[in-house]
C-alpha cells in the first residue's frame, strides 16, 4: 500500500488508518530534529537586539543548565521562543503547545505565560500593562515563571556571555521528544522542581 484509498476521512477503512498510523508514528520520531532546525531558523528572524533570537535561546538555556536546572527546564528554556517566526503575537502559547506533551506541567505553564511576565521589564515603554502577570496570581507556578524570566529570559541578550552551542543541547532535545507523549509520570501535574540547584 502506497497511500490510502479514501478522499474523505469518513470513507477510510481500518487498513487505511493502520497504514496512516504507521507513517505518523515514524514521522513523530523526527520531531526533535525538526525543532532543532527551526531553532536555527530563528537566526533569520527579528533583528535589532545585540544577539540573534537563536543566540538568545541558546544563552537562556546555557544559563538554565549552569544553574543546575533539570532537563525539562533546560529544553523548555531552549525552545521558549520557538514561535517567534510563526506566531509572533502568541509565541509563548505556540511554544508551550509543542512542549506540553513532553515536559512537566510546571515548565510548559511557565513557557505559556512568560510573555505576560516579561512585560514587567518593558511594558511601560510600549504602552502595555507591566503588571499583566498579576492575572496569574494564585498559580502554584507564579514564582517559578517570575524566576524563569528574571534569571534566564530577560537577562540573555549579552553578546559577551559564554553561550553553549546548539550541539550541546541536541541530545537533550532528542531525549525529551523521545518520551511517550502525555505520560503522567512526566507531566506530573502540580509538581514543582527548583530552577536552581547546587551541583
Amino acid at each position: 500500500m502506497d497511500h490510502v484509498t479514501f478522499t474523505q476521512m469518513k470513507d477510510g477503512t481500518k487498513e487505511d488508518y493502520d497504514f496512516l498510523t504507521t507513517h505518523e508514528v515514524a514521522h513523530t520520531k523526527g520531531t526533535a530534529d525538526r525543532l532543532l532546525d527551526a531553532l536555527v531558523a530563528l537566526d533569520e528572524g527579528l533583528s535589532g537586539y545585540k544577539i540573534t533570537r537563536l543566540g538568545h535561546s541558546l544563552q537562556s538555556a546555557s544559563r538554565a543548565h549552569r544553574d543546575g536546572a533539570d532537563i525539562d527546564w533546560v529544553v523548555s528554556t531552549l525552545l521558549h521562543d520557538i514561535g517567534d517566526i510563526y506566531a509572533p503575537y502568541n509565541h509563548d502559547e505556540y511554544a508551550a503547545t509543542i512542549l506540553r506533551p513532553f515536559v512537566r506541567e510546571q515548565c510548559s505553564w511557565c513557557v505559556m505565560t512568560h510573555g505576560d511576565f516579561q512585560l514587567i521589564y518593558y511594558g511601560h515603554h510600549v504602552g502595555a500593562d507591566p503588571d499583566k502577570r498579576d492575572r496569574h496570581t494564585g498559580s502554584p507556578y507564579f514564582d517559578d515563571c517570575a524566576q524563569f524570566c528574571e534569571r534566564w529570559d530577560q537577562s540573555s541578550f549579552d553578546p559577551d556571555y559564554d553561550t553553549l552551542p546548539l550541539d550541546f543541547f541536541r541530545p537533550l532535545v532528542r531525549e525529551v521528544f523521545a518520551r511517550t507523549p502525555y505520560d503522567p509520570d512526566v507531566i506530573r501535574t502540580g509538581a514543582r522542581e527548583p530552577l536552581v540547584r547546587e551541583r
